[in-house]
């Protein structure tokens, strides 16, 4: 998710498309959310491991 993010940022810079660049930070800051619960130990999406 986080590399979706960077990707939707570089696209958003290129193009001069504000909403595009939006949307990336979202997604990074989103990313880095989902990881940090799962380094903490919390369940994301439902599953406590990943295999």
């Amino acid at each position: 998710m986080i590399v979706i993010g960077v990707i939707l940022l570089i696209v958003g810079f290129v193009i001069n498309f504000p909403i595009i660049w939006i949307l990336g930070i979202i997604t990074v800051v989103a990313g880095l959310a989902l990881m940090a619960a799962g380094a903490l130990g919390h369940a994301v999406g439902g599953r406590r491991y990943w295999y």
